[in-house]
């Protein structure tokens, strides 16, 4: 069996780049897809890529994942901090996952500490930009079994 990880954005993460770039910098979404896709050649560890500013769409998508896909890095957005139906559908797919945040939300607001994922996640990396997503697909490759030959 092959691996593919997919990446999974919430809302407002399309604007990376342009969005508070003093707290979200100036890299893009497809910036950071870019690197995952040279990082996914180069390994041979397979990813695909979702955004949705939509709870039910992501919802579908975890669903969908369940039977071809190995791994989920997840950077919910705002619905970290309030989507239990997301936190449902991570629960019920059986899925691993690695939780990512691309500023320190621990240093930010008080709403920002209620987190419906972390708890359920097998890591979470917060606070290195875009940087994250790249150290949550390095950890996959450790994470994951060897496929055989």
């Amino acid at each position: 069996m092959n691996h593919s990880i997919l990446v999974l954005n919430g809302p407002n993460l399309n604007m990376l780049g342009s969005r508070e770039p003093s707290i979200y910098g100036k890299e893009s979404l497809a910036d950071m897809e870019a690197n995952l896709l040279a990082l996914s050649r180069e390994h041979g560890l397979g990813v695909t890529f979702f955004q949705s500013n939509h709870e039910g769409a992501i919802i579908d998508r975890i669903q969908e994942s369940r039977d071809n896909i190995s791994g989920i890095i997840a950077n919910l957005g705002g619905f970290t901090h309030t989507s239990i139906a997301i936190r449902d559908a991570f629960l019920t797919s059986g899925l691993p996952v690695l939780e990512v945040h691309v500023s320190n939300v621990a240093r930010r607001e008080d709403f920002r500490q209620v987190n419906y994922l972390s708890d359920i996640a097998i890591g979470s990396i917060s606070g290195f930009g875009i940087l994250g997503y790249q150290l949550a697909f390095m950890a996959f490759l450790k994470l994951l079994p060897t496929p055989p030959p």
